[in-house]
């Protein structure tokens, strides 16, 4: 029986807060890859999922930070989306 990956989480998973508006940040990968995952979950559990995983955890972070700042916090509407 095969066991299920570990996840690694980063340090930038955290609870984000704007313009009213909270989400929760995931930024991970397998134990066993070295490319991160960016996942942003709104007040209503929808997830947005960047389809592309990033080098670093940073690159990761510095997308979410990028998005807010050019899409503002409608990125995250209770609509499933895919970006990037």
């Amino acid at each position: 029986m095969e066991q299920d990956p570990k996840i690694v989480f980063s340090k930038f998973c955290t609870s984000f807060s704007k313009d009213g508006v909270v989400v929760e940040v995931r930024i991970f990968r397998i134990e066993t890859e070295d490319t991160w995952h960016l996942e942003v979950i709104n007040e209503r559990n929808t997830s947005t999922v960047w389809d592309n995983p990033f080098e670093t955890e940073d690159a990761a972070w510095s997308e979410f930070l990028a998005t807010v700042e050019q899409e503002g916090m409608g990125a995250f509407e209770d609509v499933p989306t895919r970006l990037h």
